[in-house]
């Protein structure tokens, strides 16, 4: 065994050398050749490892995500050819992947409007705008794809793999795809927009969607069926019933078998809450918390993931799988410094409260955040709360009377 990790870490090394070098502008058919036995052998294990490393050495997100599609291009072959046990359909592993097809066969149905108009784009543009507009609209059915990736595997793989930093790049390429979207949607819906526009923007959009799924099925999804334990996948495929299942047909729950349900009553429940203001059941507290009209999320001081409720409508989606889990692998990385500002200056004493305002979805959205502190003044951690405020910005006057009528 020894043997064999001494050999991934000198693969890992040469494989680092040559992605520095496409990098940096060096002669590919040159690195291929000088690094041909690392890349001919190479494993999607090494592929995390390698951008791992790229990621502690100070390259950061946004310059990984320029170069990757070259790099993964050139280890493809290897790629594909690493056996791995592929999971069986009614997992969530399956469901994933499953999805995947889904999206390639919506993608393809798009590809076809477009050959129908080949050679008359230009001004045909405003009769296809109305045939893939609608077609368009509908992949927006796939952001509960990326979600189940950012809230369920992620933080589960976290736990495992010591090279989970990639991670992180992964769920950044999944925001360039939702902008890329967001903006085709809106190009298509101006009676303005030229062919032009369109066709620059819906390039990239084909280009990151099946880049993602090809990084999926090289790299992720084999790394993870190698790392986790079935325990940890029937716990992930439990989780992703709370989402939907884009593209395919939506699959019946199977239930907890008695070993899971003994281990989850063997978890205990404590007895009640008790304070100087009240008395509360557990069912109660929990009750109470998941019928605010809020979206309420807990971080420790150690700045792990504790505890969220369940709101009617959550805007911002949780699972299970985040309990534990440090804050800033929450967010994408272009977002992570603001969240890393905010629990620092609440640490340090400098700040109580941090607030924003966003448009989501048509409605108006107050993010807040407080820090939480002990009667000694002690930092205890942080509760962010959402809420949408869409009417409440809209009311004027007073209200005394009940108008159920």
């Amino acid at each position: 065994m020894s043997e064999f990790i001494t050999n991934r870490d000198n693969r890992v090394k040469q494989l680092l050398a040559f992605s520095r070098g496409i990098m940096n502008g060096e002669d590919g058919k040159e690195l291929i050749e000088r690094y041909r036995e690392a890349i001919e052998n190479m494993t999607p294990h090494d592929m995390l490892a390698l951008e791992d490393q790229q990621l502690q050495m100070g390259i950061t997100p946004q310059s990984i995500k320029k170069d990757i599609e070259k790099i993964i291009s050139t280890f493809f072959k290897s790629l594909e050819k690493y056996p791995w046990e592929k999971p069986g359909p009614d997992t969530f592993l399956g469901h994933l992947m499953q999805e995947n097809q889904g999206l390639v066969e919506k993608l393809q149905q798009i590809k076809d409007v477009l050959k129908s108009y080949r050679g008359s784009e230009i001004e045909s543009f405003p009769s296809m705008k109305t045939e893939l507009l609608p077609k368009f609209d509908e992949l927006q059915a796939f952001e509960s794809h990326y979600v189940k990736k950012e809230n369920i595997l992620f933080p589960y793989l976290e736990k495992k793999l010591n090279n989970y930093r990639p991670l992180s790049v992964m769920w950044s390429l999944h925001d360039d795809i939702r902008k890329n979207l967001k903006d085709i949607l809106a190009i298509l819906r101006n009676p303005e927009s030229r062919w032009e526009q369109f066709n620059k923007v819906m390039s990239q959009y084909f280009f990151l969607t099946f880049g993602m799924i090809q990084k999926e099925n090289l790299i992720v999804f084999p790394v993870a069926a190698e790392t986790l334990s079935e325990d940890e996948w029937m716990a992930m495929y439990h989780q992703s019933f709370d989402y939907s299942f884009p593209f395919i047909t939506p699959p019946m729950k199977k239930t907890a078998d008695s070993d899971q349900q003994k281990k989850a009553g063997q978890a205990g429940k404590p007895s009640g809450f008790l304070s100087d203001t009240g008395q509360m059941s557990y069912e109660q507290v929990l009750l109470a918390f998941n019928h605010l009209p809020v979206d309420i999320t807990f971080v420790d001081e150690h700045d792990k993931v504790r505890f969220f409720n369940r709101a009617k409508d959550r805007f911002f989606p949780r699972s299970p799988a985040i309990i534990g889990r440090d804050v800033k692998n929450c967010h994408p990385p272009e977002s992570v410094h603001i969240v890393e500002k905010i629990v620092s200056e609440f640490r340090n004493g400098n700040r109580d409260t941090a607030d924003f305002r966003i448009k989501m979805q048509g409605k108006y959205i107050l993010i807040q955040y407080f820090a939480v502190r002990n009667d000694a003044g002690e930092y205890r951690g942080v509760i962010e709360v959402s809420q949408d405020i869409t009417e409440i910005v809209d009311l004027k006057g007073e209200k005394r009377l009940l108008d159920w009528e």
